[in-house]
């Protein structure tokens, strides 16, 4: 390896969304630092299987209240 080109590969803490925690080696900041997911493979719905719907047309009601005349032709 050339020296002086290649990250610092140091190990830091990693705390899963329950809670528990392991060491891994990164190049994610300083030695000794925590990582805290938002998201892993015990909540995400592409290993659980389970799905949530967040916003059940919130949006789509919002933008049609918003823009939904746009566009109409006025007749007289």
């Amino acid at each position: 390896m050339k020296s002086g080109i290649h990250p610092d590969y140091h190990e830091i803490n990693v705390i899963m969304t329950d809670g528990t925690e392991y060491k891994t080696r990164s190049c994610y900041g300083k030695p000794g630092d925590t990582l805290r997911l938002d998201i892993d493979t015990k909540s995400h719905p592409a290993w659980t299987g389970v799905q949530r719907m967040m916003d059940t047309g919130g949006q789509v009601a919002k933008f049609n209240k918003k823009f939904g005349a746009l566009g109409q032709r006025k007749k007289g």
